[in-house]
């Protein structure tokens, strides 16, 4: 069933007056500068019933700035289920919540994404705010193509997964991007130039729109020197950016599990020669499957 909700408020920054259903708002905050949020999101954090947000504690200080006084509901991973349907039901009464994360834009690697996806499955109406948010400000100033890009989230955290896990994107020409620990990026930085080789370029963004803000451009193993001789750049949350990989060796990796392929499915079922064929070259599945089939019918 298509649901078609008025958006009228959208465009002139109105908070709908409804007896039946409320609005559920999604406002992004500053990543740093408090000066960065916008009018629009000061005016609905103002104006709706009910703030949800990860920290109280953390997320009051930002509101007092702005003399902000709505009541505060605490959203946070380990109840996020139970506080959805509260939410929901503050929703159904006619209420209009606004769900606000630490810092950026809710549900970008936090807490929200059930909220939203609850509200837009019972056609309650979800209006986002725009405003900051680290990754793409990240990459505007990064210096690496941003005509496409693929967000990672946080790598794993033990060296076998992260081989594992960048295995999974070693020929993804976009530029890739991810958050990281600073007491973690030179290992990440390590296994990561394990996997792609220790030459790819990539850019660190550190303390992203604060006082001591810190963009450093080199390889893998250069930033990894860099940072394991300073402290300083170890500390926080960072934005790491890898450049994608060149054209060239994405053929030239093809071009290798094409061969490994042809070898293994002389001698076992596709299944199996697929299967393996994935696990040496880490290539994927259902794309080595389909050249299979190819080949089996050449």
């Amino acid at each position: 069933m298509v649901s078609l909700l008025p958006s009228y408020h959208r465009y002139f920054g109105e908070i709908p007056v409804s007896n039946s259903i409320g609005t559920l708002y999604i406002v992004a905050t500053p990543i740093g500068n408090l000066t960065d949020i916008t009018e629009r999101a000061q005016q609905v954090l103002k104006t709706v019933d009910l703030i949800a947000c990860e920290d109280t504690r953390h997320s009051r200080h930002l509101l007092a700035r702005f003399g902000i006084n709505t009541p505060l509901f605490a959203y946070h991973d380990h109840n996020e289920i139970t506080a959805t349907q509260q939410l929901i039901d503050c929703l159904k009464t006619g209420q209009n919540v606004a769900l606000i994360s630490d810092a950026g834009t809710p549900l970008i690697n936090d807490p929200g994404f059930i909220l939203v996806r609850t509200a837009r499955a019972q056609h309650l109406p979800v209006v986002p705010i725009p405003g900051a948010n680290a990754i793409i400000c990240a990459l505007s100033a990064a210096g690496l193509p941003t005509d496409r890009f693929l967000f990672l989230g946080f790598p794993p955290r033990t060296t076998s997964q992260r081989h594992t896990w960048a295995m999974s994107f070693i020929n993804e020409p976009g530029t890739l991007v991810c958050y990281e620990s600073g007491k973690r990026i030179v290992a990440t930085l390590t296994d990561i130039a394990h996997v792609f080789g220790h030459q790819r370029q990539v850019v660190i963004a550190r303390e992203l729109t604060k006082q001591f803000e810190t963009f450093l451009h080199g390889s893998l193993d250069e930033l990894a020197q860099l940072i394991t001789s300073n402290p300083e750049q170890q500390l926080g949350e960072l934005v790491l950016i890898i450049a994608g990989a060149a054209a060239d060796v994405n053929q030239q990796t093809l071009q290798e599990q094409q061969r490994i392929l042809r070898i293994l499915i002389a001698e076992l079922p596709v299944k199996q020669a697929t299967a393996l064929t994935a696990q040496i070259t880490g290539g994927s599945r259902n794309a080595l499957y389909r050249e299979a089939l190819s080949i089996q019918q050449s």
